[in-house]
């Protein structure tokens, strides 16, 4: 009994005082880049507004649809490189977004920038395609089917260092991605970062941002 007593005391000194070493990384690393009441930090034309439950939610107006309607993203008004990035995200049945990285020309973002599919793919069978949930748009399919069925929140994990990236969602990592030697882009990931209005409602929360 004294054994375990001490044992007990010295791991709640241990995290009181190393957390950084009980855990991998400190939870104070992360900004929020979500403050989860307004859109400041971003800009956008379209229907995005954060809930009283601190969700980002996206509604498009009538007649709104398509994903060609760049200036209706959501973008953060300052750029980044080197960082990790994390969120959650719910869509509908049917539904569809993305996640923009290293864009510098947010009027020609899908054909300059990188994108992270968000698809309702959950239970597809058959072999994956770069536009299937996790895929590297035009680029790379993930190696599993990591989605959550419609309606339930996803966790997703993007990781940028230099040209290299690393996408993680719901615990699997499903692309690991040397982008220049794949597309002979000649910029690393580094610029604003997107979030998708493909004219379908959808909701994300808990986005923040750590820098490498």
């Amino acid at each position: 009994m004294y054994d375990q007593r001490i044992f007990a005391l010295f791991v709640l000194l241990w995290i009181f005082f190393f957390p950084i070493g009980l855990w991998g990384e400190p939870d104070t690393d992360w900004y929020p880049l979500f403050n989860g009441k307004n859109l400041t930090g971003w800009s956008t034309n379209g229907n995005w507004a954060a809930t009283p439950q601190g969700v980002l939610s996206i509604r498009p107006r009538a007649g709104e649809h398509g994903w060609q309607r760049y200036a209706d993203y959501l973008w953060t008004d300052k750029e980044y490189a080197d960082f990790v990035l994390r969120l959650e995200y719910k869509i509908p049945p049917q539904g569809n977004s993305g996640i923009f990285l290293g864009v510098k020309n947010k009027d020609n973002p899908v054909y300059e920038g990188i994108e992270i599919q968000i698809l309702d793919s959950h239970g597809k069978k058959g072999a994956l395609t770069p536009h299937d949930c996790g895929g590297v748009i035009g680029i790379q399919p993930p190696n599993r089917n990591a989605a959550k069925p419609a309606g339930e929140w996803n966790n997703l994990q993007i990781t940028c260092r230099g040209d290299h990236l690393l996408v993680n969602l719901n615990g699997h990592q499903i692309i690991d991605l040397e982008v220049n030697k794949k597309v002979g882009r000649k910029e690393p990931l580094a610029g604003y970062i997107g979030l998708q209005d493909h004219g379908l409602p959808l909701e994300f929360r808990n986005i923040d941002i750590r820098s490498l």
